[in-house]
């Protein structure tokens, strides 16, 4: 039925609307709920092929998983595939957002993404790394499925700050005094008007005082800014309220605004390296650099204490949490073959070498691949001497040792020719950092081949799950109270065709 009051009509339920729609249209014929889901079904199959043709057609690809608790407590995983297409694009295909009944253990995650990847037809071998948090059972997963495991950078960072806001005295206390500030004027109709009349009568912005959320640091530092911005009015508004509500004293406000110095950088390296359709994963060696630099010059500059020994936390925390990611293999040689940054974004020069040596050995891998085995001549090379061995070998006696020597010599050449091809572009100068470094290997392919097979397989890694939580941000606005009889494998599908447009 349709209910008519002081607002606007409103649906409530299917006939309802269909009745609405009569009003406004008697010749239009709505289809029936059954003929809708039969067009959703085909659609899904057809976009779901097409999705399926993009990433077979990829040489690597790279995935990221997550899980999710939507409001009636039901778990999902989803499952994201990122890769280069045929068009040297960054590419992204949401796999499946699978409804997860069993218990989170490794074995059982480990089981129901594989079964993802046999749907997909994704073989291990294709797979460069799996990027998931850090969670237990999530590094469990990888070992079991044996795919190389990526710790997210987003939520290694949230980590490194949440616990470096922990580990500073008297941070505690200016955050609790913050958080029972914002939570009054957002709670209380009489303090919001107080505070919006002095925003007006001081003629600055009329925001809305932010509250921290525990799972997000940035929620932190946006409260802090938020406050500080408002300092003026808020400080004004609590002395003319009745109110038990402490205000922030004048030294509390200069280390929040020397601490929201140190942590801005931090937010901003967790925007850039949430991208998802520009090249992320090559980023995080060189930000960790950028932010210990950064963070160094600014504890230097500082003059409250609480904010250095904020900054002496931050500084050690990020050696620690975040310098294995130097170490980590396919994140050292996307670093390497991002032209942006090259051997620039390394903090530790032994890890840079070794990422080098590595760059060579992959090229020379991929040079043997691609050269084929020379084929044996059917004319020996005549002998000068009536004493020389004889080249023919009917009996085979020869033949194992004259395979080795031609391994040998194979592998000699490629690592002389991955040698010479990984130098040149190295001695190259870099690109602009604002430059996209796909389009300097698509104009690059035929100067450096074999690094362009790399670059290709490498660059398409993104830096963390973000992609997942896109998509639950998604899956929560269809998963609502309005729409709680949905069937999870129709969630799928609505999610599926929202993230996959081609």
């Amino acid at each position: 039925m349709i209910v008519q009051d002081s607002q606007p009509f409103k649906v409530v339920d299917d006939q309802g609307f269909r009745a609405l729609v009569s009003l406004l249209d008697p010749t239009y014929v709505l289809p029936s709920r059954q003929t809708l889901k039969s067009m959703m079904e085909a659609r899904y199959r057809e976009e779901k092929q097409k999705a399926k043709d993009k990433v077979q057609k990829a040489t690597a690809v790279a995935l990221t998983s997550d899980m999710w608790t939507s409001i009636h407590m039901d778990s999902y995983l989803a499952f994201t595939c990122h890769f280069v297409d045929e068009e040297d694009k960054l590419a992204t295909v949401l796999l499946a957002v699978a409804k997860f009944g069993e218990r989170h253990t490794a074995s059982n995650i480990a089981t129901v993404k594989g079964s993802i990847l046999e749907e997909w037809e994704i073989p291990k071998a294709k797979v460069m790394c799996l990027t998931t948090d850090g969670a237990s059972n999530m590094h469990l997963c990888s070992s079991i499925m044996e795919v190389r495991h990526s710790h997210c950078i987003a939520h290694a960072l949230n980590l490194v700050v949440k616990k470096a806001l922990k580990l500073t005295p008297g941070l505690e206390e200016v955050r609790t005094k913050a958080r029972d500030i914002a939570t009054y004027f957002r709670t209380s109709t009489v303090a919001r008007e107080r505070l919006l009349c002095l925003q007006n009568q001081m003629g600055g912005p009329t925001n809305k005082l932010i509250q921290e959320v525990d799972t997000r640091w940035n929620s932190t530092l946006d409260m802090l800014q938020r406050l500080y911005e408002q300092r003026e009015p808020v400080g004004a508004a609590l002395a003319s309220l009745q109110t038990d509500v402490a205000p922030l004293t004048s030294n509390q406000y200069h280390s929040i605004s020397q601490c929201i110095s140190l942590l801005a950088p931090l937010k901003e390296a967790t925007v850039e390296l949430s991208a998802e359709k520009h090249v992320s994963g090559s980023k995080i060696i060189p930000l960790v650099k950028m932010l210990r630099h950064i963070i160094a010059t600014k504890q230097r500059q500082l003059t409250d204490e609480m904010a250095r020994d904020l900054a002496k936390h931050l500084l050690t925390l990020t050696s620690e949490k975040l310098g294995n990611y130097e170490v980590a293999g396919q994140h050292a040689l996307a670093t390497l073959l991002d032209p942006r940054f090259k051997t620039m974004g390394f903090c530790n020069t032994t890890h840079q070498q070794n990422g080098v040596k590595k760059l060579m050995a992959e090229c020379a891998t991929v040079i043997r691949q691609k050269t084929p085995d020379p084929a044996p001549s059917d004319d020996p090379t005549p002998s000068t001497s009536h004493d020389a061995p004889s080249t023919s070998d009917s009996s085979g006696l020869w033949e194992l040792l004259d395979a080795q020597v031609l391994e040998k010599r194979k592998v000699k050449s490629a690592t002389a020719n991955a040698s010479v091809e990984t130098n040149r572009y190295l001695a190259e100068p870099n690109i602009p950092r604002n430059e996209d470094p796909l389009e300097y290997w698509v104009k690059h392919k035929h100067v450096y081949p074999h690094l362009f097979v790399l670059a290709r397989n490498l660059l398409c890694i993104p830096a963390s799950s973000v992609p997942c939580e896109r998509v639950f941000s998604k899956a929560g606005e269809i998963v609502s109270k309005k729409r709680n009889r949905l069937n999870p494998s129709t969630v799928e599908k609505i999610v599926f065709l929202n993230k996959n447009r081609f």
